[in-house]
């Protein structure tokens, strides 16, 4: 066995255990974490100029911002849930423009706020994990 296939063995098993143990509000910081480590993959292709495998990136993280936006409860989380919506929607059009104009400053963009998003998601305190505006 070589070593890449090794250590994509390790990644799969080290994250399915992570997923299995994690709390609902873990899973969140996860899939915001997989979305941002997917724009920085996309932002190395678009440097070398790999064109499929920067796509095959970008519509990873759209996929996981639409799963995040599916998440939401907008009942419960009425104007701020709905704003989150409206976000995570700008961001997977500003993606898309990134890929067809194969723009990394866009890529940048959307990477800023989705950290931004996901220090206000790290700085809710434990008590309220609970009663987040994702289901």
């Amino acid at each position: 066995m070589n070593a890449n296939v090794a250590m994509k063995q390790y990644h799969q098993n080290h994250v399915q255990g992570g997923v299995d143990s994690a709390s609902p509000h873990r899973l969140v910081q996860m899939l915001m974490e997989g979305a941002f480590e997917k724009i920085l993959a996309a932002k190395r292709f678009m440097a070398t100029q790999d064109i499929a495998k920067k796509g095959e990136q970008i519509s990873w993280a759209i996929s996981i911002i639409d799963g995040l936006r599916s998440c939401l409860n907008v009942e419960l989380g009425g104007e701020m849930a709905k704003n989150l919506s409206d976000l995570y929607d700008y961001m997977e059009q500003k993606l898309l423009e990134a890929n067809i104009k194969n723009d990394p400053k866009i890529l940048d963009e959307v990477g800023v706020l989705l950290l931004q998003v996901k220090t206000g998601w790290d700085n809710i305190p434990q008590e309220f994990h609970n009663n987040t505006l994702e289901s």
